[in-house]
């Protein structure tokens, strides 16, 4: 829970400073991410404690310098690295993409259910229904998932609408429970 405290507090420090600045920062961590992503052996460098802070600031300043980031990223990533809490990035990533969906008048969210793939016009119809209630327009995902046999369950960010079979299951249960 601390973590997740202060990799928001740090995602929300970076949003504002390149609203402040004028930068695409959000655009600069998300090229970062990237690439760390696509290189495992990055990704080892950054991620696991066998190398010093000296050998990750050396390879991490190097490719940061070839993706043309600005000084203000460079150094963000290099305080975490210093600070030891680069472990801390993908959390703050995370924060800072749902930071910046915010500020553009959009939210992300999940549709679950049983299917390989959602009809589109109820995709629509769940999105049109979210912006309704939001007021924010949704950019909504669809994964199959194992724990809805039929129906959906949307998810986005604090708000869940369980139309899935299990869910109407375990309400009628307590209906006929609690009658």
């Amino acid at each position: 829970m601390k973590e997740q405290i202060i990799a928001k507090a740090y995602a929300q420090s970076i949003v504002e400073l390149g609203v402040e600045l004028k930068l695409d920062l959000v655009k600069e961590l998300t090229t970062l991410t990237e690439t760390i992503n696509k290189s495992n052996d990055l990704e080892t460098l950054l991620f696991l404690d066998v190398f010093t802070a000296e050998e990750k600031l050396s390879v991490l300043t190097d490719v940061m310098k070839k993706l043309g980031l600005s000084p203000i990223t460079q150094n963000f990533m290099q305080f975490l690295i210093a600070e030891q809490r680069i472990g801390l990035m993908p959390m703050i990533f995370k924060n800072v993409i749902v930071i910046d969906d915010h500020n553009r008048g959009f939210l992300r969210g999940t549709i679950e259910g049983s299917e390989e793939s959602i009809p589109a016009d109820v995709k629509e119809k769940l999105k049109v229904y979210l912006q309704g209630k939001l007021g924010r327009e949704p950019i909504l995902e669809y994964k199959k998932s194992e724990n809805v046999t039929a129906g959906y369950r949307v998810t986005v960010e604090d708000l869940q609408l369980d139309a899935s079979l299990e869910n109407q299951l375990e309400n009628f249960k307590d209906s006929v429970l609690n009658s």
